[in-house]
């Protein structure tokens, strides 16, 4: 085989999967309007994702994150507590 079509054998999936993301993207924008997407921090695991962000919440601000807040371990005895 050539470099050429290895390299596009390669490339191929990768370019499918942002041309679907895109044609999924413009769909939403067609039904739904402009988004605000943004980091969004989920308490319980003490993690963040990007998502869509409603007009009246307010995005996630990193520098406000204090890491020492959350305690790992005392998360899970919490919930094994709630368990019980």
């Amino acid at each position: 085989m050539e470099a050429q079509t290895i390299a596009a054998l390669i490339i191929t999936p990768f370019a499918a999967a942002f041309v679907y993301a895109g044609i999924h993207e413009f769909r939403r924008y067609k039904a739904d309007g402009r988004a605000n997407y943004g980091l969004v921090y989920d308490e319980e695991t003490g993690t963040t994702h990007v998502t869509g962000i409603a007009e009246d919440e307010e995005a996630y601000d990193i520098e406000e994150f204090d890491p020492s807040d959350y305690n790992e371990r005392n998360a899970e005895k919490e919930e094994d507590d709630q368990k019980t």
